[in-house]
């Protein structure tokens, strides 16, 4: 199993989203965190920043929003202010505001519901693993890791099958707008000027927005509700309602990180099935769906291995100091979770996936702070259950020919991953 990208002499350019296209430069990831954990970087076309690398340093600022803000945007990019407040999704606001455009959604992601759907993820799964399986060789990241996410946004969101692919086309322009398979509108390349006040700087944004507003007047004329879209649309405590802007970035958020996050972890995930040693097999004699020793730490582990969401920024609200270096108010700090996650002070043996691994305080849903991800819940389970489905029903898996990485350094994975499968 390759752990190292193969063009990385420890020097990439981590503000380049070529340096993450054969995979995540982790021996540049290594470098800084031994040598410079936070480091003043170039910014290529955008403003100069700093990254912050080491587990623990990112795990206590994470949770100081009095010193590092989210409310000027969460990517490296610089925005005017314009952009930011007509782009911004509460993921990019702090507390109190934040906190209170979560409680209206988070029972609709808690723990309790989320887990009356696994018999409709489990039967998901098994018709997924129908098609493919059948077919004995093919792109596991395109017919098992796109569809699982894809089929459970239908269900959340209460979207017609019919429309699925297209919404997740749509989420793939937004969310991977520096990969040139993906969209027409390359974020670092191209002039888009045109759409810098629409959700990632993309035109499927107003697409998106244009089919939500029609989703919703359907299901509001058909006397439908009940579901997360109804949720927040609905009055605040003070009356207050959702704003238009609001409601649309909201939307593109859940087709796209909805969506991407999970299909990169298991795209990862079976990449590591089919390549290191002893992995599969440890599945396949203890496959049990209750074995809470199998597979919550399994679960845990392959998402700490795919960290598909590499960084979010803040923005130093106040001068602050760290490893004998001054953080002045304003700049940019970038916290690199892919890093955080293979950082060995952390995690033993981190290049190599532990399935027993505990206790596993990886940080790839972004814990510790307010900004923990909404869906974590819904991603543990839909990653869980597609594995056990998998291993009970194949003997074996291999890659059958060469992957290939998402061409971005913030939402990163494999996105074709060729594999062959023998039934059992």
């Amino acid at each position: 199993m390759t752990i190292w990208n193969p063009v990385d002499d420890g020097y990439a350019d981590l503000s380049d989203h070529d340096s993450f296209v054969q995979g995540v430069p982790h021996k540049t990831f290594q470098r800084l965190r031994n040598e410079d954990p936070l480091a003043w970087c170039d910014g290529g076309q955008f403003e100069n920043y700093w990254s912050m690398t080491r587990y623990e340093d990112i795990i206590e600022y994470n949770s100081q929003t009095a010193v590092l803000s989210s409310a000027h945007g969460i990517r490296i990019e610089d925005q005017s202010h314009e952009e930011y407040m007509a782009r911004r999704t509460f993921q990019e606001t702090d507390p109190p505001e934040h906190t209170q455009t979560r409680t209206r959604v988070a029972r609709a992601f808690s723990r309790p519901i989320i887990a009356g759907f696994e018999d409709t993820i489990r039967q998901l799964c098994n018709d997924i693993l129908d098609n493919a399986l059948d077919i004995g060789e093919f792109d596991a990241s395109h017919l098992i890791s796109r569809q699982l996410p894809m089929r459970m946004l239908g269900q959340i969101l209460g979207i017609p099958d019919k429309d699925l692919d297209w919404l997740v086309t749509k989420g793939d322009e937004l969310i991977a707008n520096t990969d040139p398979e993906y969209t027409d509108f390359l974020h670092d390349q191209d002039d888009t000027d045109d759409f810098r006040l629409m959700p990632f700087r993309s035109p499927a944004g107003a697409e998106l927005y244009a089919y939500a507003h029609g989703l919703m007047k359907d299901r509001v004329s058909q006397g439908e509700t009940g579901g997360v879209l109804d949720i927040i649309l609905q009055p605040n405590e003070k009356g207050e309602v959702i704003s238009d802007t609001d409601f649309r970035n909201f939307f593109c958020l859940l087709v796209a990180a909805g969506n991407d996050t999970t299909r990169y972890t298991l795209s990862a995930s079976i990449h590591a099935l089919a390549n290191q040693p002893g992995l599969f097999e440890h599945f396949a004699n203890a496959n049990s769906t209750d074995n809470s020793k199998i597979w919550i730490p399994a679960t845990e582990e392959f998402i700490r291995w795919a960290s598909p969401t590499m960084h979010f920024r803040r923005t130093a609200i106040q001068d602050f100091e760290l490893h004998g270096k001054t953080v002045r108010e304003g700049d940019k700090v970038v916290y690199w979770f892919v890093s955080g996650n293979r950082d060995e002070r952390k995690f033993e043996n981190p290049y190599t996936v532990n399935p027993l691994r505990t206790p596993n305080q990886h940080m790839a849903f972004g814990q510790g702070g307010p900004h923990v991800c909404l869906g974590m819940w819904l991603a543990r389970l839909e990653i869980c259950v597609l594995l056990q489905e998998l291993v009970k029903r194949v003997s074996n898996i291999e890659q059958s020919g060469d992957h290939e990485y998402l061409r971005s350094n913030f939402v990163g994975g494999i996105k074709k991953l060729p594999i062959k499968v023998t039934p059992r």
